[in-house]
């Protein structure tokens, strides 16, 4: 298999065609279904994207209602998962929770294995609704607070917010939410959605494909990258501190999380975007030193390594000055990227074939087995 080219990591492997999403990577532009993810942040909320990606197409006025409607038919914590929240350990990580309760979803769901696509909608809806309860329900009790009922007069983004610290903020911080949910919701063939796709192509059910994305999404070079932002910039104290801190990371060698994209190559497209957003969460709550340090930071690590932030840098920010715990920023990306994932589940059954790639033998050559233990 000497002549058999390998490539690590799948680079530049087309594995399939998609109509959900492009990135071009030279115009530095991302679209859903040929709409412009920035103008689709300014003009549209998370359910119409929500519906794009599901549906194809925009909703019009009616088909908006009817699938809000729908929506917030499902608010409210699943009295099944609720009673397994009250028996897991108060620090279990917010996404070990997640992925756990998605699985049990699928274990009280009786058409879970179904994988007609109406029925597909119907348990994708579900969880659009039910996870981020389920995510405000454990950190709550993890602090020793009460639950807060969800409020089926508020969209997915204040709703979140409701359950979540028990109030809405300034329309200001629900809009940059929001804004933050459009850009994670879709983004071709990342490793979780990929994940998602192989366990489809295997004609397993969604709950399994969706355990599985959450399973890859956890990881610190995929979404878990907007936590270790956090962690980062909670350890700086001023600007020049900042730019020692990079520079010392750097003498030793280690990544500089949020910076680097594997596609994008003049700079993540969705990052100028979140950065007006991140600013506007800032003009109502004191970021003290930290947007300074943000800004140091990624004025030395592109000094150095010539590197730009992804979406994860401004991001991790934004949700600290939100007032979101640390530990739920990726939990938060599940919340938006199950739209995408869903998209690619039922494109990838509506023209399925089994995802097996090849591997290329590097192993000893073939050998005769010892006839006795030596």
């Amino acid at each position: 298999m000497d002549d058999q080219q390998v490539h690590k990591g799948l680079v530049g492997v087309v594995a399939d065609t998609t109509t959900i999403s492009t990135i071009d990577p030279q115009g530095n532009s991302l679209t859903y279904r040929g709409y412009r993810v920035e103008e689709l942040t300014e003009h549209r909320d998370f359910e119409d994207v929500v519906h794009l990606l599901w549906y194809g197409e925009l909703p019009t006025a009616g088909e908006y209602d009817a699938f809000v409607a729908r929506i917030r038919g499902y608010y409210g914590l699943d009295p099944a998962v609720d009673a397994w929240l009250r028996t897991v350990p108060v620090d279990a990580h917010p996404m070990d929770i997640v992925r756990t309760a998605v699985s049990i979803f699928g274990v009280h769901d009786p058409r879970h294995s179904a994988l007609d696509r109406d029925v597909t909608l119907e348990q994708a809806t579900r969880l659009l609704a039910q996870i981020p309860a389920v995510i405000a329900a454990h950190q709550r009790r993890r602090k020793g607070e009460t639950t807060v009922p969800a409020n089926r007069e508020l969209g997915l983004a204040a709703n979140f917010f409701h359950m979540y610290f028990g109030e809405v903020p300034h329309p200001d911080i629900v809009r940059a939410f929001e804004t933050s949910l459009i850009l994670y919701a879709e983004h071709s063939f990342n490793a979780s959605t990929f994940t998602a796709r192989v366990v489809t192509s295997t004609l397993s059910d969604l709950y399994s494909a969706i355990t599985a994305a959450v399973g890859a999404l956890k990881g610190p070079l995929h979404g878990g990258a907007n936590e270790a932002v956090m962690h980062m910039l909670s350890q700086l104290s001023d600007r020049e501190a900042a730019r020692r801190w990079v520079d010392n990371a750097l003498a030793r060698g280690e990544r500089i999380m949020g910076f680097g994209h594997r596609v994008y190559k003049n700079g993540d497209s969705r990052v100028p975007t979140m950065e007006r957003a991140l600013r506007a969460v800032a003009a109502q709550r004191d970021p003290g030193p930290l947007l300074e340090c943000y800004e140091a930071v990624q004025e030395v690590v592109y000094e150095r390594k010539k590197l730009r932030p992804n979406l994860d840098y401004p991001a991790g920010l934004a949700y600290h000055l939100m007032g979101f715990d640390t530990e739920i920023f990726t939990p938060i990306f599940v919340m938006a990227r199950l739209s995408g994932w869903v998209a690619h589940v039922l494109e990838q059954r509506a023209a399925n074939a089994l995802i097996r790639p090849l591997a290329a033998y590097t192993g000893p050559s073939p050998r005769p087995v010892p006839l006795e233990r030596r």
